[in-house]
């Protein structure tokens, strides 16, 4: 693998990884839109409980400053600051392998 692949499997990778980030949120979001629809969703269950602990990290810290009143802006300000972090650091991958 050259230093020019390499750099550009990273790109993908963090590429991925941001994307998969980002999916996770939404599932969030949709989950927490859905009592209101009279669906009971099961926080024990394997899926839901994964999909807490990969959003909980990144919507945590942010709820302490976008939640106001009953209203949380977490997701829409998670998935901002994902969307900046992962171009910063692409553009970083591609300006430090060429």
């Amino acid at each position: 693998m050259t230093v020019d692949s390499a750099g550009q499997f990273l790109v993908v990778v963090v590429n991925l990884l941001f994307q998969l980030a980002s999916l996770a949120i939404l599932g969030r979001v949709i989950l927490s839109w859905l009592p209101m629809a009279g669906v009971r969703i099961d926080e024990h269950n394997p899926i839901v409980h994964v999909l807490y602990q990969i959003t909980d990290p990144i919507l945590d810290p942010l709820r302490r400053i976008t939640t106001f009143g009953a209203i949380d802006f977490s997701p829409i300000a998670a998935l901002i600051l994902l969307e900046v972090v992962r171009r910063l650091l692409e553009a970083l991958l591609v300006r430090g392998v060429a």
